[in-house]
């Protein structure tokens, strides 16, 4: 069992989530709420987003919805610039917008039979989209010399899976831009890490198990899948003063299953 009560360890913090409207990206903001933080909840759904912030407004939270499409730098660059318009400042960021091999047409396809059109939309989304955020979320981190950035990893990007060519290579860069970043912007106070999830317990994944198509909890040593909250938890800790010296790292979370 998660110990929901809350430290205020994001107090006053400022914080941006893009892919807010659901899943690991709406738990976060919960999370965050939870902390103290005032959240930005972006997403290209404005219509998700602005149902996260409904939720967390009812449980006393503070925040915006954003209309973001992490692969059109013109909404992204307007979102951060809302954020600090509204707020003053962005104190961290969880880059999490992300876009699956089947949302993208190509699950369990080798390398020679991907789509041009599913590797471009699946890189767009996972790597370029990342890449965006953390420009312009930087450039104010830099000026203001202070901030944190998550960036929402996977354990694809450390180990390899048959069939997902696209996305393997989406979170291997995410891990690449994540260290970089890293040493390119500790000088100004900011620091920058990735998590490396494992199989979490998503709408998809459901119904993949669901319908018998496949047996992921028992791929872990614990023999469960995680879940949004555990993610969110993890993100909020980074976050944290708590990680004071956590940078350019990328923190696994995946019930052991890359132990082997």
């Amino acid at each position: 069992m998660i110990d929901q009560s809350a430290r205020g360890e994001l107090k006053n913090k400022i914080a941006l989530i893009t892919g807010a409207g659901s899943g690991i990206g709406r738990e976060t903001a919960r999370v965050f709420v939870r902390e103290g933080a005032v959240v930005a909840l972006a997403d290209r759904n404005l219509g998700a987003a602005e149902e996260t912030l409904a939720q967390i407004e009812a449980d006393g939270g503070r925040g915006i919805a954003l209309l973001m499409d992490v692969t059109d730098a013109a909404t992204v660059a307007a979102g951060v610039a809302r954020c600090v318009e509204d707020f003053g400042r962005l104190d961290v960021a969880f880059n999490n917008a992300g876009l699956g091999t089947v949302e993208a047409g190509c699950a369990g396809q080798p390398l020679d039979e991907i789509e041009m059109e599913s590797w471009s939309r699946l890189i767009a989304t996972n790597l370029t989209g990342v890449w965006l955020c953390m420009k312009y979320e930087l450039q104010v981190m830099k000026a203001q010399r202070s901030g944190v950035i998550a960036n929402m990893g996977s354990i694809a990007g450390m180990v390899g899976f048959a069939g997902t060519g696209a996305y393997v290579a989406s979170k291997h860069g995410v891990l690449g831009l994540t260290r970089t970043a890293a040493l390119d912007y500790g000088a100004y106070g900011v620091r920058v890490n990735a998590v490396c999830a494992g199989r979490i317990a998503t709408p998809l994944i459901k119904t993949q198990m669901a319908t018998g198509s496949a047996d992921l909890a028992q791929k872990t040593a614990l023999g469960r899948l995680g879940e949004a909250q555990e993610v969110a938890e993890l993100v909020s800790w980074l976050a944290s003063d708590r990680s004071s010296y956590a940078t350019g790292s990328a923190v696994v979370l995946d019930g052991g299953q890359t132990a082997g």
